[in-house]
């Protein structure tokens, strides 16, 4: 049976950040992740875990300016001090909160800047943060987004981010592959999965159209659960979705859909 973890920005979101760690484990989580965990203090965030016995499964790296608008900086010329810096910092966060995977947002590709020069700044920051993350025993993942939630963003398909992997050559080097952002631009989920399991250390779900719970729309995933057993998944699924109304209102799926 997989293993869910409670995305916290997007779960019980009706409640202050501080306090939806007690609701994601009196609800039967075990494990949660979240966004950014740089508005507070490591020590902070690791009190509420340890508290509550939940694991952090992830969160990403510093995305830049967030509230103007930017979605990463990974791609960004004009940005590798900013993104080593940000390696640094999601590192010492990751080593007290006992995270053994990072995402890294590739951000929005800027109009007028050549493609091959995003591509060698994304593949020359990849490099530099898989090598430091490596020395820290923790994961480096990128995640293709969909162009309809985040327009221009520059990551979208998984077959971009298999290429971007192989120019990278690391291996500490992985894909997060979120279904709810898979389905929207690509489909295939089940078969895709299925080829490139090996490669994929982190999934994320949520339904479509809406980006709801698991149920709610188009994607069979009680057929998909089912697959990601067969397949040898061992890792987390994060539960990165829109509660339709109250979170705990609408946890039923996991049980219904197991």
């Amino acid at each position: 049976m997989p293993q869910f973890a409670a995305n916290l920005t997007m779960l019980f979101n009706e409640y202050p950040f501080m306090e939806r760690f007690g609701k994601a484990a009196k609800s039967g989580f075990q494990a949660v992740e979240f966004l950014f965990p740089y508005a507070y203090s490591a020590h902070e965030i690791r009190q509420q875990l340890d508290q509550n016995n939940l694991r952090l499964v992830l969160h990403n790296f510093p995305p830049g300016d967030w509230d103007t608008g930017e979605r990463g900086i990974a791609c960004l010329p004009d940005r590798v001090e900013d993104f080593k810096a940000g390696v640094t910092k999601a590192i010492e966060y990751a080593t007290t909160l006992g995270v053994n995977q990072l995402n890294c947002l590739a951000g929005k590709a800027p109009e007028g800047i050549d493609p091959e020069l995003l591509r060698k700044t994304f593949i020359a920051n990849l490099k530099y943060a898989a090598a430091a993350l490596k020395n820290a025993n923790i994961k480096l993942l990128i995640e293709p987004i969909n162009s309809f939630d985040i327009p221009g963003f520059y990551l979208t398909k998984t077959d971009q981010a298999l290429d971007i992997l192989n120019e990278v050559g690391s291996d500490n080097l992985y894909i997060q592959y979120d279904i709810y952002h898979a389905q929207r631009m690509e489909g295939e989920l089940s078969k895709t999965l299925e080829r490139n399991i090996s490669k994929i250390a982190h999934i994320q779900l949520a339904d479509n159209p809406g980006r709801n719970e698991p149920g709610t729309g188009e994607i069979n995933y009680a057929y998909l659960f089912k697959l990601i057993d067969k397949i040898g998944y061992a890792g987390w699924i994060g539960c990165e979705y829109k509660p339709s109304n109250q979170t705990e209102s609408g946890l039923g799926w996991i049980n219904t859909l197991n």
